[in-house]
């Protein structure tokens, strides 16, 4: 029984694992789309989020029937339950990359009122926080995961360069308020995605520990 919940729970972290890669692809390809005013591509990642949803429901029935029928316990349990909280959050992390991707599509043919630069060092920044989160869950590295949640300053700053310099140019020229109303929604959505890289830095810390913290400050 032990040997067959380890490949279980095994196999549950490649799923896991799986689900992120998809959602970082998302993310780099949404921006991508933005930064070079590609709507069919944009349209790639609005259609990629039916996948993400198909496997959400797919990785949490299967957490379930671990729970129903190998009963874990102790921290292989908190590893279940860990699980499904970092899917949880990834699919949050799909849909922003969807709201970011209808932005190129409102945008379409609109040249954009700056070369787009913060943005996206936000989307590398937030691509590296999923996949070094996701990394800890996987190594189960205590030590990886918070190091990762203290990058959350760095795309908080970033974040804070977008805000202040679009709001200077809407305070300049009304004529850009649109645009830059959109560009400052899609920063807002990459630091969110930051916000929920934490999250899978904290529940990978619980699975390892027993203990929840907000390390997200």
């Amino acid at each position: 029984m032990r040997n067959k919940l380890e490949a279980e729970l095994k196999d549950l972290k490649k799923e896991v694992l799986r689900m992120g890669q998809m959602v970082s692809e998302m993310i780099d390809s949404a921006v991508l789309s933005l930064v070079r005013q590609d709507p069919a591509l944009a349209q790639q990642v609005i259609d990629r989020d039916d996948e993400i949803d198909r496997l959400l429901i797919t990785i949490e029935m299967r957490c379930l029937q671990l729970m129903a029928l190998q009963q874990p316990m102790a921290r292989d349990l908190r590893t279940v339950g860990t699980g499904l909280k970092i899917v949880t959050d990834l699919e949050r992390m799909a849909d922003h990359a969807t709201d970011i991707a209808e932005v190129t599509q409102k945008l379409a043919g609109e040249p954009l009122i700056k070369p787009l630069i913060d943005i996206p060092r936000m989307a590398t920044l937030a691509q590296e926080m999923v996949r070094a989160a996701l990394d800890a869950f996987v190594d189960e590295d205590e030590a990886a995961a918070r190091a990762m949640i203290a990058r959350d300053h760095e795309m908080d700053a970033l974040y804070k360069a977008v805000f202040d310099e679009l709001v200077e140019m809407m305070e300049r020229d009304p004529r850009v308020v649109r645009q830059a109303t959109h560009l400052l929604h899609v920063a807002g959505w990459l630091e969110r995605i930051g916000d929920h890289a934490t999250n899978l830095g904290e529940w990978t810390i619980y699975q390892l520990t027993g203990e929840l913290s907000n390390l997200n400050t």
